[in-house]
C-alpha cells in the first residue's frame, strides 16, 4: 500500500508542475482533466502525509521506550502511543477506501430502462410502480429523469419503459439496480385474493460519449413513423419517434418522447451507444475470473437481486442478504439505504481484492 501511495504522491507532484507550464492552458480539454486529476489526488496525498507523520512520531516515542531511562518520559511516550495507535489504524482504513478502484463511469448520466417480465398484466403493472419509485428517489435526490420511450400495459404500468437519468453521479448511484426484482402480492387483477410472483427486469447503463464508443452509421437503419400514446394511438401527425436499428448487432432503439425528429434521433443515438458498451463490457467481464467479479453487481441483468412482498411489507435484496421492514417507503423512492449498504457491500469487496 505505501509504495502505492508513494506513486500517487509523485504522480501529485508531477501533474502539478504540468498545470503551471506557460501552455498548459492552450489545450482546455487537457487541463481539466489535469485539474480533475489534481483534485483526486490531493485528497490522497493530504491523508498520505498525515499517516507518515503519525508513523514518525510513533517511532520517536518507541525511540524514547527503548532507550530513555527517566521515568517521566517514558510514561509521555505511552501516553503519545495510546493516542497515536487509534489515529494509525483511523488513517489507514481512510487510505484503504480511497484506494479503491473507482468505476470510471460512475460520474456519468444515466440510461434507465425497465421491463415487464414474468406475470402478464400483474408485471407491467410492477413495472410501472418500479418507474415510480425510481422517479420519485430522483426528485429528492437532485436527479433529472426524463422518458425517452415507452410501451403501456394493456392494465396499466408499462411492458416497456426507457429513461435518462442526469445529474451529479447517476450512473454510480443507481448502477446497482440493474436485475430482475420480483414481487410477491395479490394482483389487482385476482378475484380470489391470492398471492401471484411477478417480475420485471431493471437495466441501468452509462451514457457513453461517442468517442468512447464508435459506430458506423453504414451499420444503422433509420426509421421514422408518429409518437403514440396508450393504446397505440397516434399523439401527432408528423414523423417525429426514431427507431434506430443496429444491424450488426440486431439491437433496436426507440425515442418519441421529444417533438423534434433530430432530437430524437440525437438520444436514441446515445441509448444504442450504451447499449453497445455494456455489450463490449459483458464481453470484458467474462475474461476475468470469477473470484474477481462483484458480488454485488455482476453485470448480469438476469440474476434475481431484490424481492418485495407485500403481505410482510419487506424488501431483500439477495445480494446482500439485507432486508428492510418499510416496505411502502421503499416504493415511495426511498431507498438511500438499500444504495448505501450495496455500496458499502461493493467497497469492502473491492478492498478485499485490493489486500490479496
Amino acid at each position: 500500500m505505501l509504495d502505492r501511495l508513494e506513486r500517487m504522491k509523485e504522480r501529485f507532484q508531477e501533474v502539478g508542475q504540468l498545470m503551471v507550464q506557460p501552455d498548459a492552458m492552450s489545450d482546455m480539454k487537457k487541463f481539466t482533466e489535469l485539474s480533475k486529476e489534481y483534485a483526486e489526488l490531493e485528497k490522497v496525498v493530504q491523508a498520505y502525509d498525515a499517516y507518515t507523520k503519525v508513523l514518525d512520531d510513533i517511532q520517536q516515542a518507541k525511540n524514547i521506550l527503548e532507550n530513555e531511562k527517566e521515568a517521566e518520559f517514558r510514561d509521555m511516550a505511552k501516553m503519545e502511543l495510546d493516542e497515536l495507535k487509534p489515529e494509525q489504524e483511523r488513517l489507514e482504513d481512510e487510505l484503504k477506501k480511497m484506494l479503491i478502484p473507482k468505476d470510471p463511469n460512475d460520474e456519468k448520466n444515466a440510461v434507465l430502462e425497465i421491463r415487464a417480465g414474468t406475470g402478464g398484466d400483474e408485471a407491467a403493472i410492477f413495472a410501472g410502480d418500479l418507474f415510480k419509485m425510481y422517479q420519485r428517489f430522483c426528485d429528492k435526490n437532485g436527479l433529472n429523469l426524463t422518458v425517452l420511450d415507452l410501451t403501456f400495459g394493456t392494465a396499466g404500468g408499462y411492458k416497456e419503459i426507457i429513461s435518462t437519468v442526469t445529474g451529479k453521479n447517476a450512473y454510480g448511484t443507481l448502477k446497482y439496480e440493474s436485475g430482475v426484482h420480483r414481487v410477491q402480492r395479490v394482483p389487482q387483477t385476482e378475484t380470489q385474493g391470492r398471492v401471484h410472483t411477478s417480475a420485471a427486469t431493471v437495466a441501468v447503463l452509462p451514457e457513453i460519449d461517442d468517442v468512447e464508443v464508435e459506430i458506423d452509421m453504414n451499420d444503422v437503419r433509420k426509421d421514422t413513423y408518429c409518437s403514440s400514446g396508450p393504446g397505440g394511438q397516434s399523439v401527432n401527425t408528423t414523423y417525429s419517434a426514431v427507431r434506430l436499428t443496429h444491424e450488426p448487432t440486431g439491437l433496436v432503439v426507440t425515442c418519441q418522447d421529444q417533438k423534434s425528429q433530430i432530437k430524437n434521433f440525437e438520444k436514441a443515438l446515445k441509448v444504442l451507444r450504451s447499449r453497445l458498451y455494456e455489450i463490449e463490457l459483458a464481453k470484458q467481464n467474462e475474461e476475468v475470473g470469477a473470484q474477481r467479479r462483484s458480488i454485488v453487481r455482476s453485470g448480469d441483468r438476469s440474476d434475481k437481486i431484490r424481492t418485495y412482498n407485500y403481505p410482510q411489507g419487506r424488501v431483500t435484496d439477495h445480494r446482500i442478504n439485507y432486508t428492510v421492514h418499510n416496505l411502502p417507503n421503499i416504493m415511495n423512492g426511498e431507498i438511500e439505504d438499500l444504495v448505501e449498504n450495496l455500496q458499502i457491500a461493493e467497497n469492502a469487496s473491492k478492498m478485499d481484492e485490493t489486500d490479496q
